[in-house]
């Protein structure tokens, strides 16, 4: 039900391209996950982010939790027919909101209570009841849960995080029960090498289907984000899918898959997309400056999205100026487009064995602009 291959490798840098199986269809590596926390990518059908060349979307299980609630989704035949996506679903556990809603919970070895956000009930949540919730979500793809730290972290914290995730780690893959769901393990470790490639020795040897590296990006400089992932991503099963969570600004996204990274997500270009920004090859584009106001061309030449193909700079900043709902839609379709040719411009290079020459190239139009 769930297998992955590696097609090819790049002989000079170890980025591979691969194949992933999935009950809802395969998914070629590497990929970029559009995020869809409540499920649904906001403010686009399921056909437009299909048709922009996502492949698998990620939904978070405590948000759908909360509201409309577990029940319901399962009344309605799962996830993928509640939202109308016949694809691949990854589903988070809630681990991230550990960290971000520290001011509303407690931690303890047997699990999380959460201050619910939406009507303040108390919440608890352990390993073994969030894989529950995921199975009954149906996802292709979950998560456990673990705990996440911002930068910076005292070593204290770091230990006694990566031992909690660790001792979840084991509890999730004991109470993991549907065959046609894989669980993947996630490395967690702070902001020192030696404490993550313990962290990923440990998690390695508990036989996941995959591995994800959580608790990056989330304020460290950018140096470290990429040394830490190359101290763990050589430590991980070579035969295995090598998830890296919350990454996805293009740049970074090569830098990952310059170490070996197969899929990561990111709410970036649907969030800036809602704002005006319009991701590019050579970078943000404002459409709010002044410099667009008459710019009768397209956002990015040769661009098949329905955005480019359509619509001027002039009009889209023209769509934003005025609060038409039909910018922020055109330019999130765009920037989930810019993704897909991304990770599909390096997936090419891999298999032709050039992806080192087209990285840096890549790289070096970023370098300034982001």
């Amino acid at each position: 039900m769930f297998r992955f291959e590696v097609v090819h490798t790049d002989s000079a840098t170890g980025a591979r391209a691969g194949l992933l199986h999935t009950p809802h269809g395969p998914v070629e590596t590497p990929a970029f996950m559009p995020v869809g926390t409540h499920g649904t990518v906001r403010g686009l059908t399921p056909e437009e982010v299909r048709g922009a060349g996502a492949q698998i979307v990620l939904a978070n299980t405590f948000h759908l939790m909360l509201r409309p609630g577990i029940d319901l989704i399962e009344r309605a035949g799962g996830l993928h027919r509640f939202m109308h996506w016949d694809g691949p679903i990854l589903t988070d556990s809630g681990g991230y909101q550990v960290f971000s809603l520290a001011h509303l919970r407690r931690v303890s070895d047997e699990g999380v209570t959460f201050r619910s956000p939406v009507e303040g009930r108390e919440i608890h949540l352990t390993p073994e009841s969030v894989v529950d919730l995921e199975g009954r979500l149906g996802a292709d793809i979950i998560m456990p849960l673990d705990v996440c730290l911002g930068y910076p972290a005292p070593p204290s914290a770091v230990e006694e995080a990566e031992r909690r995730t660790a001792v979840w780690a084991r509890r999730s893959r004991d109470a993991h029960r549907r065959p046609d769901q894989a669980l993947f393990g996630i490395v967690q470790g702070g902001f020192d090498a030696g404490s993550r490639r313990r962290a990923a020795d440990e998690i390695a040897g508990l036989e996941f289907a995959g591995y994800a590296i959580g608790g990056l990006s989330v304020g460290e400089p950018r140096t470290m984000t990429y040394d830490l992932l190359a101290a763990v991503t050589g430590r991980l099963p070579s035969d295995l899918p090598r998830y890296l969570m919350g990454v996805g600004v293009p740049p970074s996204s090569v830098e990952a898959v310059r170490r070996g990274v197969d899929m990561f997500d990111c709410v970036l270009p649907t969030r800036v997309g809602r704002t005006g920004v319009a991701l590019t090859a050579d970078g943000r584009l404002q459409l709010h400056n002044a410099a667009h106001a008459a710019d009768l061309t397209p956002l990015e030449d040769g661009c098949p999205c329905p955005a480019c193909r359509g619509y001027t700079r002039a009009y889209l900043r023209h769509l934003f100026k005025a609060g038409e709902m039909l910018g922020p839609r055109l330019v999130s379709l765009h920037n989930i487009a810019f993704m897909a040719r991304l990770v599909a411009a390096m997936r090419d290079s891999i298999l032709e064995d050039r992806f080192a020459a087209w990285s840096e190239a890549a790289l070096a139009r970023y370098k300034t602009a982001w």
